[in-house]
């Protein structure tokens, strides 16, 4: 799946992650896949928040332009199709080699 590029991460987005974790009990691995984040980025994330340093983190960046945060949508989005697609695929290729044992010759 494609990530956020890199280092580019808006101040909500941290926030939830680390609310997730802290007050929802998920584990960091389980945020970083469900945010498409590396787990690593939000153990960061965590141990700042820990330091009350979480709300400094990321203004040295400067933010995504709309097209380029545009583009990182779309491609994320490609890729979670590409996926459903390829699990598509594998189904019916199961069902198809399952109903041709049903049937006699």
């Amino acid at each position: 799946m494609e990530r956020i590029p890199y280092g580019i991460y808006s101040k909500e987005l941290r926030e939830e992650a680390v609310k997730l974790i802290t007050e929802d009990g998920l584990s960091i691995a389980e945020v970083g896949r469900r945010l498409q984040i590396p787990p690593q980025t939000v153990s960061n994330w965590v141990k700042a928040y820990k330091e009350g340093t979480l709300p400094a983190m990321g203004r040295n960046r400067k933010p995504l332009a709309e097209v380029e945060a545009e583009l990182a949508r779309t491609k994320r989005e490609l890729a979670e199709v590409k996926m459903e697609r390829d699990l598509l695929k594998k189904a019916a290729a199961y069902f198809a080699k399952e109903s041709q044992r049903g049937t006699r010759s």
